[in-house]
């Protein structure tokens, strides 16, 4: 009995010992799970985190690129802004001294007029008194008729004014030359002001772009044998360099040039870049190049109002829109010297749609003078005389450039826009060394004179002007410095247009209240 109470105490004993250590292990057990838990909680957290920073630095770069490019447009479109502004100043300030110089013109002829008015006035009283007081001489002494009297006192004062009539035709006919002149520069002047175009000096050089670099690879072909037949079919030279993005395309025929531009876009697009495909497209574009060159015919007749062209002299016409003078395209200088043409023969009284023909058709020999023998003038004329234009057409492009006559006026006033046309600043392209050589020549000439202080060139040159010290010089020898200046200019240096000398002159005194 007792023995079985020591088991039985025993057993619940161990029972108790084992609940004990199972308890501990299971708690244990608990204790590494949540210790787990908590550390792949810890990684996800740190994870999200860094996903979150990686987030909102790629957030941060979207909106500074998106920044930076809005900023991008707002200088492009301030600039833009500013180039308008700084053109509508410049064509405000030659309205303003073309306003000035008509209000001088006026105010000198209104003087002129006053002066002549005023001697005549003082010339028929001394007449009338003469008249009277030889009258009453006549009768007194000879003791003649009233009208034998006045007969002979106006012989007399006929022989005596005989000269002086003379010297008055002579003056007369110095005004005429001068009024003429003075209204040649204004009919000159009101044609520029109103037609108002842009010139950009066009080079020898076209880019094609390219979607990535490894399109150069496929340009070129294995061993070069694609970028060969594309040379050629086309007549040009292709430079593929490491420029990104861009293929070159230069020659000197524009409109090899320009087809072969065309025809390598369309195999770009294309994708199927080998010998056969290039020939194959090449003709395509020749053949849509003719089309296209009719088309600038026509474009450029409608943009000058000329009508009734011959189907060949638009062909022609449309091919100047690929040949440059001294970088300036012949397409849209022959539309300006029409424009010019035909505005100064209005303001003479003569027909504007003639003017305006015989402009646009005076450079045509320049599309066939490498067919034709004869230089453009000559060509010119004979493609005009050939299709039907009239015989002032004709002469306005043979003798635009000299044989000027007085009976054919529209190849004078052609001459005149010609002119014009090529001197306007911005029309024919100067290197950048000429350009800054010329402005200091300016202001060397300038400040080579005695009294002068400082000279600056400005307005592209177009103007220098001068500041003297008021010590050395007065008013008067300002203004004898000034056309000292402008003679000098004239003889020593090439320029195109007209240069304006400005000479100020200041006299400042300065004191100080203590």
């Amino acid at each position: 009995m007792t023995g079985g109470l020591i088991g039985l105490i025993l057993g619940l004993l161990g029972a108790w010992a084992a609940y004990h250590i199972s308890a501990r292990h299971r708690a244990t057990t608990a204790r590494g799970l949540v210790d787990q838990i908590l550390s792949n909680a810890h990684r996800e957290a740190e994870t999200l985190r860094r996903q979150a920073a990686v987030d909102a630095q790629e957030e941060a770069l979207r909106n500074r690129q998106a920044l930076e490019a809005e900023m991008d447009e707002t200088r492009k479109a301030l600039r833009e802004q500013e180039r308008r502004l700084e053109k509508r100043g410049d064509l405000l300030d030659q309205r303003l001294e073309l306003l000035n110089s008509k209000e001088r013109q006026l105010e000198d002829a209104q003087n002129r007029q006053s002066e002549r008015e005023a001697a005549i006035q003082a010339r028929q009283v001394e007449v009338d008194r003469l008249e009277v007081r030889r009258t009453e001489e006549l009768q007194r002494i000879g003791g003649l008729a009233r009208d034998e009297a006045r007969r002979l006192l106006l012989a007399r004062v006929e022989e005596e004014l005989r000269g002086e009539v003379g010297d008055r035709i002579l003056r007369h006919e110095a005004q005429v030359r001068e009024t003429a002149r003075e209204r040649a520069i204004e009919i000159l002047a009101v044609a520029i002001q109103r037609f108002a175009a842009s010139h950009t000096a066009e080079i020898t050089v076209s880019t094609v772009d390219i979607p990535n670099d490894e399109m150069k690879g496929r340009i070129i072909g294995r061993e070069g044998r694609n970028i060969r037949a594309f040379e050629k079919a086309t007549g040009v030279d292709v430079i593929v360099d490491d420029t990104p993005g861009v293929v070159i395309v230069t020659g000197f025929d524009s409109i090899r040039r320009e087809v072969a531009k065309l025809a390598l876009e369309r195999l770009i697009q294309d994708g199927r870049i080998h010998p056969s495909r290039i020939e194959e497209i090449v003709k395509d574009t020749h053949d849509e190049m003719d089309q296209h060159i009719r088309k600038l015919g026509r474009d450029a007749a409608r943009e000058a109002d000329v009508v009734g062209l011959n189907d060949k002299i638009l062909d022609y016409l449309g091919k100047l829109k690929f040949r440059t003078s001294y970088s300036q395209n012949v397409l849209r200088h022959s539309i300006e010297v029409a424009f010019l043409t035909g505005m100064m023969a209005e303001e003479i009284g003569l027909d504007g749609a003639l003017g305006r023909r015989c402009g646009l058709l005076h450079d045509l020999g320049k599309a066939a003078d490498h067919e034709m023998e004869g230089g453009h003038p000559a060509v010119g004329a004979e493609l005009l005389r050939r299709y039907g234009e009239g015989k002032e057409v004709a002469h306005a492009a043979l003798g635009h450039h000299d044989d000027l006559r007085v009976d054919a006026p529209y190849t004078v006033l052609v001459a005149a826009a010609d002119a014009v046309s090529a001197s306007r600043p911005g029309a024919r392209r100067e290197t950048l060394e000429k350009y800054v050589r010329r402005l200091e020549e300016l202001e060397s000439l300038a400040l080579g004179f005695p009294g002068v202080e400082q000279a600056y060139a400005i307005q592209a040159g177009r103007e220098v002007r001068v500041m003297v010290d008021s010590r050395q010089l007065d008013d008067a020898s300002s203004a004898t410095l000034c056309r000292e200046i402008a003679k000098s200019i004239q003889a020593q240096l090439t320029y195109p247009g007209e240069v304006k000398v400005t000479v100020l002159r200041e006299t400042r005194t300065v004191e100080y209240a203590r």
